[in-house]
């Protein structure tokens, strides 16, 4: 009789692998981190590993698609949800950066998966598709401001977050509040609000 797997159990466990790549890609750094690494984070062999994504770069590229399209989904979510254009932006700031850790760990593995995807075709496509969602989202908010060039708007909100973001890893006392109101304030200005 041949086994069922309960496809719930099955999507369960391939998340719980997915976390525990993203935490040993944050540990390691992407270019030094082996199936070995994940697979001790994640408590299984290798082959578990490969059982369920086939490769390592295929897993790469898994992580990557769930970690930009979560962060991608929250901020739209957030934003959408908001009526008046200061709190869009407010609310939009604080998915960007979110908690001192989360924060560092994200902007960490964000830059990692940046430049693997100079060199890798998979993850340059992932990462394309990420960058035209974040240029809708950005555009979104652009159309708030004053002036006559939305998307040069659109451009210089994310040169802004992206400039911050990299500024906050290697800031040792990096005060979450302090660069949410810098952004904010950057936004409104970039925007004329």
């Amino acid at each position: 009789m041949a086994r069922t797997v309960n496809a719930l159990q099955e999507k369960a466990r391939k998340d719980q692998l997915v976390r525990a790549a993203y935490a040993a890609i944050y540990e390691h750094g992407y270019a030094a981190v082996t199936l070995a690494d994940i697979a001790r984070a994640a408590g299984v062999s290798k082959g578990t590993l490969v059982y369920y994504f086939g490769s390592k770069e295929a897993l790469f590229k898994t992580v990557l698609t769930r970690f930009v399209r979560t962060i991608a989904v929250s901020t739209a979510r957030a934003v959408r949800l908001e009526r008046d254009p200061l709190r869009k932006l407010q609310v939009f700031v604080e998915n960007q950066f979110y908690g001192l850790e989360n924060t560092r760990r994200f902007y960490t593995v964000y830059l990692d998966f940046l430049s693997a995807s100079t060199k890798q075709a998979e993850l340059l496509e992932v990462t394309r598709a990420f960058f035209e969602v974040s240029d809708l989202l950005d555009l979104s908010l652009a159309q708030f401001g004053q002036g006559d060039d939305p998307q040069g708007q659109a451009w210089q909100l994310r040169a802004l977050i992206d400039g911050l973001s990299i500024r906050f890893l290697f800031d040792p006392e990096a005060d979450l509040e302090v660069y949410r109101a810098r952004c904010l304030s950057g936004m409104r200005a970039i925007l004329g609000l």
